[in-house]
């Protein structure tokens, strides 16, 4: 088990990045989801060791980490959102050189990093200099590393930035399988990452954990505050002034709106299924009946122009 508890990060100058939050952690993935700016990275970071908190534990098994952070260290795995390496080297090299660096017999790590370099298909580049390496391949000797010692905790901050469709897939599978035994932390601003995964995933914004559930229950949250309308092009500055807009597809016909809100915005509108990136712009937002959106709900938009 990992715990953050009441974890709190103020920064020189009194940026407060990360604000009380709390995440308990068992084996199976836990989605981080939130904005850019959200705090993800400045938790993933306190989640690993690699900073303190300005207040608050992480617990591993039971051993406060930050006091003994080797605990944690040596059954982690981690992948950051900045990854650096030794452009010289190949990617058996660098992997080599970390796997020794972990305490791997080179026999053992011989075996490993062949089975990494092909899970992470890297096996037909492996003699070339990681400095000539593009971005997505870098990346995936990112996430290769981080699985050299096979660990119980594997954390990744962003890890499919960079990555073709055809990676992200592959990627996101495998940590689905890694974690039926571990615990895996997934950070991200794209839904697509965790809404095939994660069966439990945070939904955090400017430091803090707006809601915690999983998928059925992040969607049942905005149940019936979806909808779909044909607006004139004209109008559409007017209706994402005052509506949430998680999308808009120009058509022959005008331009059809898809938007949050808890009640029927306009008499041509349709209710449709929420996806979980309504779900999600909806509890980032704080999209709801008590929110400022609702403040005037007596004004109807005339969609054939006006108000």
């Amino acid at each position: 088990m990992l715990e953050l508890i009441d974890i709190t990060k103020v920064y020189r100058g009194g940026k407060r990045a990360v604000d009380g939050m709390t995440l308990r952690m068992e084996s199976g993935m836990v989605g981080l989801l939130g904005p850019n700016g959200a705090g993800k990275s400045s938790l993933m970071r306190i989640a690993s060791t690699v900073t303190r908190p300005t207040s608050g534990q992480v617990v591993f098994n039971g051993t406060d980490v930050v006091a003994k952070p080797d605990v944690l260290r040596q059954a982690l795995g981690y992948l950051p959102q900045d990854f650096g390496v030794y452009p010289n080297l190949t990617s058996r090299e660098f992997l080599s050189y970390l796997a020794a660096a972990k305490g791997l017999s080179a026999r053992s790590a011989r075996a490993r990093i062949d089975e990494l370099l092909q899970l992470v298909n890297l096996t037909e580049a492996v003699k070339r200099p990681l400095g000539k390496y593009s971005g997505g391949m870098m990346r995936r000797v990112g996430i290769a590393q981080a699985l050299l010692a096979d660990p119980q905790v594997i954390i990744v901050d962003e890890p499919t930035a960079g990555l073709d469709p055809e990676e992200r897939v592959r990627f996101r599978n495998l940590l689905s399988d890694l974690a039926a035994d571990r615990v895996v932390m997934l950070s991200t601003h794209i839904v697509s990452d965790v809404e095939s995964v994660a069966a439990d995933i945070a939904v955090v914004a400017q430091g803090r954990l707006l809601r915690r559930g999983s998928p059925e229950d992040l969607l049942a949250a905005v149940d019936g505050w979806v909808w779909d309308v044909l607006v004139d092009p004209a109008d559409v500055a007017a209706v994402r002034e005052r509506h949430l807009v998680s999308r808009m597809v120009r058509t022959t016909s005008g331009v059809r709106v898809r938007l949050i809100t808890h009640a029927p915005p306009y008499a041509t509108a349709q209710p449709v299924t929420p996806d979980l990136e309504d779900a999600y712009l909806a509890i980032v937002n704080q999209v709801g009946p008590k929110s400022s959106e609702f403040t005037s709900q007596d004004r109807t938009l005339d969609l054939r122009g006006g108000w």
